[in-house]
C-alpha cells in the first residue's frame, strides 16, 4: 500500500486527472455553442443571417428545414439579369394597373383589359 502513503504532489497521475476535467469542461462548453449556433443542421427552425450588411461583400444565408443557400453580393446596386417588362401604377382605390412595354395600342388595351 504504499500508493496510499505517497504524497500528492509528488504524484503525476494528479495532474492528468486535472486536465482531464479541463478538457472536459472545454467539450462540454463547445457543444452547448454547438447547440445554440442558429445555422445548426439538427434544428428544423427557418433562419435567416446576413453577413456583412450594406458592404460590398455582403452575404446572406437563408437556411429552411435542413437546406442551406449562400447568396453572395455582387457589389453592384441595382444589377441583375433580366429586363424592364413595363410599369405598374397603384390607382386611387388600392388596384393596380400593369402597362407593359412595347406597341402603345397593345399597351393600352392590355391596360383596359388589367382595369376591369
Amino acid at each position: 500500500m504504499k500508493f496510499l502513503d505517497e504524497d500528492e504532489e509528488l504524484n503525476p497521475i494528479v495532474s492528468a486527472v486535472n486536465l482531464v476535467d479541463v478538457f472536459l469542461v472545454i467539450i462540454a462548453a463547445l457543444l452547448i455553442a454547438l447547440a445554440q449556433n442558429p445555422l445548426n443542421v439538427f434544428s428544423s427552425d427557418d433562419v435567416t443571417v446576413v453577413k456583412n450588411a450594406g458592404k460590398p461583400n455582403m452575404e446572406v444565408i437563408v437556411k429552411k428545414g435542413k437546406e442551406i443557400k449562400q447568396y453572395k453580393s455582387t457589389g453592384n446596386i441595382g444589377s441583375g439579369e433580366g429586363m424592364r417588362a413595363g410599369v405598374a401604377y397603384k390607382m386611387a382605390d388600392g388596384s393596380f394597373v400593369y402597362v407593359p412595354e412595347g406597341d402603345e395600342a397593345q399597351a393600352q388595351s392590355d391596360a383596359k383589359q388589367v382595369e376591369k
